[in-house]
């Protein structure tokens, strides 16, 4: 069986910034591998197009440019919102946390806090991970098909994946 569309792939793998010297992110290992449904839009579609086509056991090392990873980074992501609107809140806003928002649509965002004055709170609602390159270090750990229940989900189930 090859990593394709609708099948659950298991995967190790050690993030790094840039390249293989670069700064450490994070990792999944084998006693906790990384589940994802392959082809529904679950991870970076550059990520998925490096897997496609191994098999259990094959190693793989790839870097993944800012632009096909998580963009780059906007200033017009970067808002300073007034301290009126996070009445009841205003223990989040300390600088660095990341705090969940709703857009004008409802929609749900995750902001980080860059700076808090008396009148604003400055928040950036680019990802994270913006503006940089990856790296990718890893492993195909394991290989199944997908049931039809995670595809309607669209992640996995059982052990290391959802649980309903």
């Amino acid at each position: 069986m090859q990593v394709a569309s609708n099948n659950v792939v298991g995967v190790t793998y050690i993030l790094r910034l840039d390249d293989a010297n670069g700064e450490y992110v994070e990792e999944a290992n084998d006693q906790a591998p990384l589940l994802y449904v392959h082809g529904i839009g679950a991870m970076i579609p550059a990520f998925e197009a490096q897997l496609e086509g191994k098999t259990v056991g094959d190693t793989y090392a790839f870097g993944i440019s800012a632009a096909e990873a998580y963009g780059e980074v906007h200033a017009e992501a970067v808002v300073d919102i007034p301290r009126g609107h996070f009445e009841g809140y205003e223990d989040m806003l300390q600088t660095g946390n990341i705090i969940p928002m709703r857009d004008g649509e409802g929609n749900q965002l995750h902001g980080t806090v860059l700076a808090v004055s008396d009148e604003f709170a400055s928040i950036d609602f680019n990802h994270p991970m913006a503006g940089k390159n990856l790296y990718f270090v890893g492993k195909i750990v394991s290989l199944r098909p997908a049931t039809e229940e995670e595809l309607s989900h669209g992640h996995v189930h059982g052990e290391g994946g959802h649980q309903h």
